[in-house]
């Protein structure tokens, strides 16, 4: 049994660093309490640097945690996705509608973090 390897072709006009995914612009909103994670800050429109793949979901959820949270991210985050009782709207649609982690982000997507668990 023999092992393939993968092929590159390139093109006269292509080239392996031209492979960049673009910058990215979003909207960020967090709501229902979960903005006092981000320092009572509602609304975030953020640039994602360009990278080698395509950003998702479950690159968001990191970048995020690095880059805005700012105080009990065991809040926010479990593991690799949101705590349970966070709704993520991506665009006014349930996340679970659109992949949710595998999700690729699309230049100016929506993207919305709401707490449904409040103290009492």
């Amino acid at each position: 049994m023999t092992a393939s390897l993968p092929v590159l072709v390139r093109g006269s006009d292509s080239d392996v660093s031209n492979k960049m995914a673009a910058p990215i612009a979003l909207h960020l909103e967090f709501g229902g309490g979960a903005e006092l994670l981000f320092d009572g800050v509602k609304e975030h429109h953020v640039i994602l640097p360009d990278q080698s793949e395509p950003w998702d979901m479950k690159q968001l959820l990191v970048w995020i945690r690095a880059n805005l949270l700012k105080e009990r991210p065991e809040l926010f985050v479990q593991g690799d996705t949101v705590r349970p009782g966070i709704l993520v709207l991506i665009n006014d649609a349930d996340w679970e509608l659109m992949g949710e982690l595998r999700y690729e982000l699309q230049d100016q997507d929506n993207v919305v973090f709401i707490s449904t668990l409040h103290g009492g």
